[in-house]
């Protein structure tokens, strides 16, 4: 009988979670659907569906609608030229912070980040490398997950190249402390 209470308990739990998302989503304007839509199709649905949807703006990072899995999911990037909302868990959140900042990420985080609709034209050399350049290596991926925060030593038995074929895995930024494994999925 106690576990059908906890299984109860865990059932309107979730229930109430979704019905908090779904009303936070109905009382958003179109402008904020639209980036909750956006920011959805990074993850899986059963991810998205409970993440923390945010903006990233000139002023910094905006909750557009509260979460309750762990999972911070952020809009498409209007400024770069294709779609890249991404998905991720709160390591791999501190790990973007730390890029964001210019900060050493924290020593044996690791967190795990889908783009799941793809990701736009980036260096793979130049963490900061905000557009092309004859010396920056830039690469287009498409749907993919990432391991961020793993000791360095991870990271030596996938391909470093500086123009990655990004159909395997391979490390991206390598040799920086941003250096993260790309894993493209299907």
């Amino acid at each position: 009988m106690s576990r059908s209470i906890v299984a109860l308990a865990a059932l309107a739990a979730a229930i109430s979670a979704y019905a908090a998302a779904a009303a936070t989503a109905d009382n958003a304007t179109a402008a904020d659907q639209k980036l909750i839509k956006s920011a959805m199709q990074a993850a899986p649905a059963k991810v998205s569906a409970n993440a923390t949807i945010v903006e990233m703006g000139k002023d910094g990072m905006r909750t557009v609608r509260a979460g309750s899995n762990g999972f911070t999911c952020m809009a498409d990037n209007p400024v770069t030229p294709g779609p890249d909302p991404m998905c991720m868990d709160a390591a791999a959140m501190e790990w973007a912070n730390a890029w964001v900042g210019h900060k050493e990420p924290a020593a044996g985080k690791i967190g795990f980040m889908y783009m799941l609709a793809g990701g736009t034209d980036a260096s793979n050399t130049d963490p900061y490398a905000d557009k092309p350049s004859a010396n920056n290596h830039w690469v287009k991926t498409g749907s993919h997950v990432m391991i961020v925060g793993a000791d360095p030593a991870f990271y030596d038995m996938y391909p470093k190249a500086a123009d990655p074929d990004t159909s395997v895995p391979y490390v991206m930024w390598p040799g920086t402390p941003y250096q993260h494994l790309m894993i493209p999925v299907k």
